[in-house]
């Protein structure tokens, strides 16, 4: 008896030093955001993660180290929302990992025991394959939405950027989680080292082939866009007056447009005349048109919504965009009737906003077209995709993270800006109440310097146009689905090699003697 406590007291002590090494190593990859900004760390950061996966003794044992690799992982990339919904962040975090639960059996089939060359090759398809579905599925809007992507790390690193133009984002994934699956057999397996290498040159060789021939967008004009960041002030009249005399110091520098960041007005302007008056003054004195963001209940339907509303010298000219993808918790709370006490342990909205029905691209007067974002709609490719086919020659978010000023959140958001970019060759500007605001050209590329979290400034970019089309505008999300053609093709061989195996054969019961005892083999 005591010999069977202490076996099973040190079992349980190893797997609990097991799922902690999985948490921390799921954790890993994190660092490769900003403000870290580690970004060649995402080529090796989920090495220690597949290396702990593959050595699973059963497949549930893989499935509870991709839950808890998972759990780790969103618990790193989202740490700063702890302030806003407390203990319940964990509970989301671990919700969400069991998304990571099928990834890890995934793992254990391909890269578990001695693959052969062929298994390891056919491992560094499926394993980002697999990986790029679990980021699918989180992206949906209710989940959270696609904040944390693997790819988006690469945001400052021109070749991924290419990369993006072609494929999204989701085609950066799919190359970083190839690369650390190819690391991951490296290290462990020697008989297969050729293989893997190879496939490496092969994934090096791929993104310098599209650095070189993927289409270049054509400059063809520019505009001069003034971003207008008045800091943190928590009293709306103050931070409209604020913003207001930050806009009138840009008198003479014959800018075209003015942004302000998100929530910077905070009454209707139908129902506050004397507000939209205001802004109208400033748009008569530089002769360009602002535009602001209206967080508030509306005059003419119910309900609170987040407006971006583009005023002109006369006043508002009927262009206004309702924001159509809410932060949840942050803007409503899903289910408000099961999950309403999140209120009472963090900061989660006490009312829901509402939601906006269709994206809108609106016209300046110098007939440039522009397309607005509000806040984390800016991590949505398909948003910016379906705005720059509609005509948007310029993406703008408005943004503000003012609960978040001294997290990593502000230069997270800052880089999804640089993403959007350069999937659809289109420079886009990111303008917040309190930074960091940021603007990007075509490629992806900065355009001047970010703004930062303790700046009150109204800063001037000369943004290059550009005319063309990219790939990844032309043919969406096609990384995804090929993807999941990869994964389905792989289910398919898999259940047909398990039906061509024999069945184990039942071993016959032993002849017996005339005594009725089991004949014993001679010797």
């Amino acid at each position: 008896m005591r010999m069977w406590v202490g076996r099973h007291g040190r079992s349980l002590a190893s797997a609990w030093w097991r799922g902690a090494a999985a948490l921390l190593a799921g954790a890993l990859p994190a660092l490769a955001f900003p403000a870290p900004a580690l970004w060649w760390l995402a080529y090796v950061a989920l090495v220690p993660l597949l290396l702990l996966v593959r050595s699973a003794d059963s497949v549930r044992r893989a499935a509870l180290d991709g839950w808890l690799g998972g759990t780790g992982f969103m618990l790193a990339v989202h740490h700063w929302l702890l302030p806003s919904l407390n203990v319940f962040i964990v509970v989301l975090a671990g919700l969400l990992g069991l998304l990571w639960a099928p990834w890890g059996v995934l793992v254990r089939s391909t890269l578990g025991g001695r693959p052969s060359a062929l298994r390891a090759l056919t491992a560094v398809a499926v394993v980002p394959s697999g990986w790029l579905m679990v980021e699918l599925v989180r992206s949906w809007q209710g989940l959270g939405g696609p904040w944390g992507l693997l790819g988006a790390s690469q945001w400052e690193v021109a070749p991924a950027l290419r990369l993006m133009s072609v494929g999204g984002v989701w085609l950066v994934s799919l190359l970083v989680v190839a690369v650390n699956t190819a690391v991951t057999l490296i290290v462990a397996l020697p008989p297969v080292r050729t293989a893997m290498v190879a496939a490496l040159v092969m994934c090096a060789l791929t993104t310098g082939a599209v650095w070189m021939w993927a289409p270049h967008m054509e400059r063809e004009g520019h505009l001069r866009v003034a971003v207008v960041q008045p800091g943190v002030i928590e009293n709306e009249d103050a931070r409209f007056a604020r913003g207001e005399a930050l806009t009138r110091s840009l008198a003479g520098q014959r800018v075209d447009l003015v942004v302000w960041g998100e929530s910077s007005v905070g009454q209707d302007l139908a129902a506050r005349p004397d507000l939209a008056a205001r802004i109208a003054k400033l748009s008569q004195e530089l002769d360009a048109d602002i535009l602001v963001n209206v967080d508030a209940h509306r005059s003419d339907k119910p309900g609170i919504f987040k407006s971006s509303v583009l005023v002109g010298p006369h006043g508002p000219t009927g262009q206004r965009y309702d924001k159509m993808r809410l932060v949840p918790f942050g803007e409503y709370i899903p289910a408000r009737s099961l999950l309403g006490w999140a209120t009472s342990v963090g900061k989660a909205a006490d009312e829901d906003r509402r939601r906006g029905t269709t994206p809108v691209v609106m016209t300046l007067p110098n007939a440039v077209r522009v397309g607005p974002l509000v806040c984390f709609e800016s991590a949505f490719p398909d948003m910016s995709r379906h705005l720059v086919r509609s005509g948007a020659q310029l993406l703008i978010a408005q943004s503000s993270t003012s609960s978040f000023q001294d997290t990593w959140a502000p230069a997270q958001h800052a880089s999804l800006a640089a993403l959007r970019a350069a999937e659809t060759g289109r420079p886009m500007v990111h303008a917040t109440l309190t930074g960091i605001s940021a603007v990007y050209g075509a490629d992806g590329g900065r355009i001047g310097k970010w703004t930062g979290t303790s700046a009150s400034t109204a800063t001037v970019y000369d943004i290059p146009l550009a005319t063309g089309t990219t790939p990844y505008v032309r043919f969406g999300d096609w990384a995804v689905y090929t993807a999941l053609a990869t994964l389905a093709v792989f289910c398919a061989a898999e259940a047909a090699r398990a039906f061509r195996r024999p069945a184990p054969r039942t071993p016959a019961p032993p002849a017996r003697t005339g005594h009725g005892s089991p004949a014993r083999p001679g010797r």
